[in-house]
């Protein structure tokens, strides 16, 4: 099979194509500063917010299977306008798309797959908006919402929880910022079982467990050989955001149709 993997040099992105090429498949990646480090891919330079260089690329590439895991959190255009370009190019090719418990505002707290989407922050809206553009330009593709992704050291996450402990930056772990955590290995590996499949529509991939910032940091902290009194905690509030912000994926039916099991990551940070 034949990947395209789309946002390829980001944390999620290079797990992707690590595990696609150990699985035998031939794999092309995009960037858009540098190229990855992985020499089984081929990698091209994509600026998603240009339809017609993303359709060039993709039929250039003539990919069977399209993961989009490109985003900006920031930036409107990149990840609600580039999902939408990456759908449109895909028109009769398999398409995944990579979205974000953000599309959810926490009044729920746990939400199943086929929940209505009500975000309450631009990052959020913009994820809700690439779900619609994919589902609406190509009805067969898997719609894969994620929470916080871990890994074994080089997530965005573990790296805040490292500076933090430092005192290298200010800033707190967040106690009534509740999310489900997935290991970045067991993400990858569900998507690419997804890509394979004949599944279509929603699916939620994240972890067992339900914690807080605090709390996850704390484990990392904890894994990593960090005083875990180093870690400042406090609530929204301290910074003047919202109340309590609880966002759980229900991926109990995924899960079912899945081999690949969706780690807690009381058991992933447990050892290393």
């Amino acid at each position: 099979m034949k990947i395209l993997v789309v946002g390829g040099t980001g944390f999620l992105g290079a797990e992707l194509v690590r595990q696609a090429a150990a699985h035998g498949h031939v794999v092309a990646a995009t960037y858009f500063t540098r190229p990855g480090a992985a020499p089984e891919a081929d990698w091209r330079s994509l600026d998603v917010r240009d339809r017609a260089d993303v359709a060039r690329l993709v039929a250039d590439v003539a990919p069977d299977v399209v993961v989009n895991a490109a985003y900006v959190q920031s930036d409107w255009a990149t990840t609600a306008v580039g999902a939408a370009n990456v759908a449109v190019a895909t028109d009769g090719i398999r398409l995944v798309l990579v979205s974000s418990d953000a599309v959810f505002s926490g009044a729920a707290v746990t939400y199943a797959e086929d929940a209505v989407p009500d975000p309450d922050s631009p990052y959020g809206a913009a994820k809700a908006a690439a779900e619609v553009a994919a589902q609406t330009v190509n009805p067969s593709a898997v719609i894969a919402r994620t929470s916080l992704i871990i890994g074994d050291g080089g997530s965005p996450h573990e790296a805040l929880v490292h500076t933090l402990a430092s005192g290298d930056r200010p800033g707190i772990l967040f106690t009534d910022d509740v999310r489900c955590p997935v290991h970045v290995a067991d993400l990858a590996a569900a998507l690419l079982e997804l890509a394979d499949s004949g599944r279509a529509g929603v699916h939620h991939l994240a972890g067992t467990d339900a914690l807080s910032r605090y709390e996850l940091g704390l484990l990392i902290a904890w894994r990593d050989g960090i005083d875990p009194a180093r870690l400042p905690s406090g609530a929204r509030a301290d910074v003047g955001l919202a109340g309590r912000r609880d966002v759980r994926l229900d991926c109990e039916l995924t899960q079912r149709h899945l081999k690949t099991r969706l780690r807690g990551a009381r058991e992933f940070l447990s050892c290393r």
